[in-house]
């Protein structure tokens, strides 16, 4: 036989026509009552091997070894695939009438995972009414449950409200805080303060926030003291970069006294100048505050600031207003010779504003806030939900400048402390 011939009859044999090739629908659901019929035969052969070790094998007399007999099976639930399944189990008993538990039954009836499974479900995005056609099917003849819309609420209400509690409990004076960011994202007419620290090593921890109406000083007082109370020095200096609310800086400065370094966001200060301006103007304005924001010397950045001010002064004098308002604050770190991707990091507050981010996508399907306490169990939530992705920032190599400065600020401080009580 020729070659042509033979590569003619291989093609002829393999033909995707002349195979029998199940509808993929069909082939899906048979193989998953498949796995799940196999998963159920498994657990009931490993629970029966566990009672015939306990009872002995069926149909034979122990005599005096028999510690218990069979009892028959009993209903019982088990969880799987988000939702709780009905299963008959075997039961044994002692002697003496009391019922033997089963190991594998025990520990497999312990594990709960629906709580993590339904908050997981809702802070993709699954609303409670919908979560359970979001889970997998299972065959006909199992019987299910817990997965109504009203099991759900109550579930991710215990889960969130255990999150909030932990969160408002840590422990905080173990950690080598550098620098402080707070900031507030909105809810209907709520407002939850949020505090980030990052440590010298250049992680980041969510450490605490406040339900308030407003950023006003008293509810960052509060954040603050509460933080001061779960372990934060705050007889350290320490870098705290704010969004340029007067409240937030008098509330720190309240706290922490002077040995609160304060950096105003330099993202925020941008926005705030051009929100008096034309839209013609933006542009120029925009780039000569980047090109002052980005100067190596604090001298020459602050002159381009006070020159941009004077430009502006007879047309614009409310941007003038805002650029010399806490002008020196949002140059505090120039000085310190920091590396460029550090620098920029710690003049913004774009760390806490990832983080609230985060909170916003994971609530943003709620329509309706019905009181503080939910907003701030979402809240947790979301923060939590933000931490699993947490890295270190950019140029924490460099951080050990930081901490030469903040040290120098506390010897300067308590240097003078000295003087004072020596005079």
């Amino acid at each position: 036989m020729s070659k042509s011939a033979r590569r003619s009859s291989r093609r002829q044999a393999v033909k995707p026509s002349d195979l029998e090739i199940p509808k993929q629908d069909f082939l899906r659901s048979h193989l998953q009552d498949l796995v799940v019929n196999a998963g159920f035969e498994a657990l009931g052969q490993l629970l029966e091997s566990e009672r015939t070790a306990v009872c002995g094998p069926r149909y034979q007399h122990a005599g005096e070894a028999r510690s218990a007999y069979r009892s028959g099976h009993a209903p019982g639930e088990l969880v799987l695939g988000g939702r709780k399944v009905s299963v008959r189990r075997p039961r044994a008993r002692t002697l003496k009438g009391h019922e033997v538990t089963l190991p594998s039954w025990q520990k497999f009836s312990a594990e709960d995972p629906l709580e993590d499974r339904s908050v997981e479900q809702m802070l993709l995005g699954v609303a409670s009414r919908h979560y359970g056609r979001s889970l997998e099917t299972l065959p006909a003849e199992v019987r299910t449950r817990s997965d109504s819309k009203s099991s759900v609420s109550r579930r991710f209400v215990t889960a969130t409200q255990s999150k909030l509690d932990e969160l408002l409990t840590r422990d905080l004076s173990e950690i080598p805080l550098l620098a402080l960011m707070i900031d507030g994202v909105h809810f209907a007419d709520h407002v939850v303060l949020l505090a980030l620290g990052i440590d010298r090593n250049g992680f980041k921890h969510v450490l605490g926030l406040q339900e308030g109406a407003t950023e006003n000083a008293t509810a960052c007082r509060s954040l603050l003291t509460n933080l001061r109370d779960r372990g934060l020095r705050t007889d350290r200096s320490i870098l705290a970069s704010l969004d340029g609310g007067k409240a937030l800086a008098c509330a720190v400065r309240d706290v922490f006294g002077r040995r609160a370094l304060l950096q105003r966001c330099q993202v925020h200060k941008t926005r705030n100048v051009l929100d008096h301006l034309p839209q013609s103007k933006r542009t120029s304005v925009g780039q000569a505050l980047k090109q002052a924001y980005r100067c190596k010397d604090k001298k020459r950045a602050k002159r381009l600031l006070l020159n941009l001010a004077r430009s502006l002064r007879t047309d614009h004098p409310g941007a003038t207003a805002s650029i010399l308002e806490g002008l020196n604050e949002t140059l505090t770190i120039k000085p310190w010779k920091l590396s460029v991707v550090l620098e920029r990091m710690l003049s913004t507050t774009n760390a806490i504003e990832n983080l609230i981010s985060s909170v916003r996508r994971v609530s943003r399907r709620v329509k309706h806030w019905q009181d503080g306490s939910m907003i701030l169990r979402w809240t947790a939530a979301g923060l939590q939900e933000a931490e699993k992705g947490f890295r270190r920032v950019r140029g924490y190599k460099n951080l050990d400048i930081l901490e030469d400065v903040l040290r120098n600020n506390d010897r300067r401080i308590d240097g003078k402390s000295e003087d004072m009580q020596a005079a």
